[in-house]
């Protein structure tokens, strides 16, 4: 319960900087020109909280924040494992992987990814979305709501209106459940080509815009005070280099799922970062993970994704239940995992208060 309390300050202290009058602002450079699209909404749907459990100087297990992510997550897949393991292990009655019951979680979620659109209307858009390693929650998704999975070469397009082929018709796109990193995208585009292009004016409604991937991202953590938040600084704002780089990691802030971090960093890769380049990169304080989780050989580090969804109506985003993930590597990930144990997705039950 206390690491809940704990984790929930935390999440408020990322949020209170989200919820500044002056947000779009300040991430105004977060959206690289070439892959900006129109029709931005007022605020992320969906928001996701990553954080290291660690130990405090009482020796108790205490969060800090590792990314922060204006972004889907995997909400249909963990309500999934979380009601399945309530079905088949005994979990205490007075533990949750909710914040809110589940009904209203279905109706919450539902909300935000069909909104008042007929499903039929409605796509999760992704690229080449079955060979994804999260293609689990995209077939639960369609399950929940009705929904079809399209990546984004199957889209047709006539004037700025989009369809795709459902049941043999051609079905108008009137909203898009996005989950097209734009990373894949640009690796992908020489190899397959594709027609549409998303940064260019569409009659469509964005459920997770793509804008907010970028606002909502690495990009926020130098502007983040908080005893819960390691301290980061922009690079090319860094006139004096610490002298104990070896307790910092670099991150670029346009890659995903810990591509080019580098975790012992040396002045060496500083130095290879040209003056230009410098501005798209990061320098944060290393946290140091506690292996508090008991596997059958050596104990696991775990990081605790706070999930929240925010209706186009609310003030503020909604707490609704979470992500664990479970690690033996030197970073979390699946890269970071292979040929071990014990490790990858998972969901946390709290105690109630």
């Amino acid at each position: 319960k206390a690491l809940k309390h704990r984790l929930i300050e935390a999440s408020n202290d990322v949020i209170a900087l989200i919820l500044r009058k002056d947000f779009k602002e300040i991430t105004q450079n977060a959206i690289p020109d070439t892959q900006r699209v129109p029709n931005e909404d007022a605020h992320t749907q969906m928001l996701a909280i990553d954080f290291a459990i660690c130990l405090d100087e009482q020796g108790k297990p205490t969060p800090q924040l590792i990314e922060v992510q204006g972004f889907p997550s995997l909400f249909a897949f963990e309500d999934h494992i979380g009601t399945m393991y309530r079905k088949h292990f005994s979990i205490p009655p007075n533990f949750d992987y909710l914040f809110v019951n589940r009904r209203a979680y279905i109706k919450m979620l539902r909300n935000v990814i069909v909104g008042r659109i007929n499903p039929r209307n409605v796509i999760l858009l992704e690229i080449e979305p079955e060979k994804q390693s999260t293609r689990i929650d995209f077939y639960l998704t369609e399950d929940l709501y009705g929904i079809k999975t399209v990546c984004l070469s199957q889209l047709i397009k006539k004037g700025e209106n989009l369809y795709y082929m459902r049941d043999g018709v051609k079905t108008r796109v009137k909203r898009i459940y996005n989950r097209i990193i734009f990373d894949d995208l640009i690796k992908k585009q020489a190899e397959m080509k594709f027609e549409i292009d998303i940064t260019q004016p569409l009659n469509v409604e964005w459920a997770g815009h793509p804008n907010w991937f970028f606002r909502i991202s690495k990009f926020i953590m130098p502007f983040l005070e908080s005893k819960y938040v390691p301290k980061t600084y922009f690079l090319n704002e860094l006139k004096d280099m610490p002298t104990d780089l070896e307790h910092w990691v670099l991150k670029p802030l346009f890659s995903f799922s810990g591509t080019g971090v580098i975790f012992n960093v040396k002045q060496s890769d500083i130095d290879a970062i040209g003056a230009d380049e410098r501005k798209n990169f990061i320098l944060q304080r290393k946290v140091q993970y506690a292996p508090l989780i008991q596997s059958p050989d050596v104990p696991v580090k775990c990081e605790i994704r706070m999930l929240y969804l925010w209706a186009e109506s609310d003030a503020r985003p909604t707490l609704v239940t979470n992500l664990a993930r479970m690690s033996k590597g030197v970073m979390i990930g699946v890269k970071f995992n292979k040929d071990l144990d014990w490790v990858g997705g998972n969901i946390a039950y709290f105690e109630q208060d």
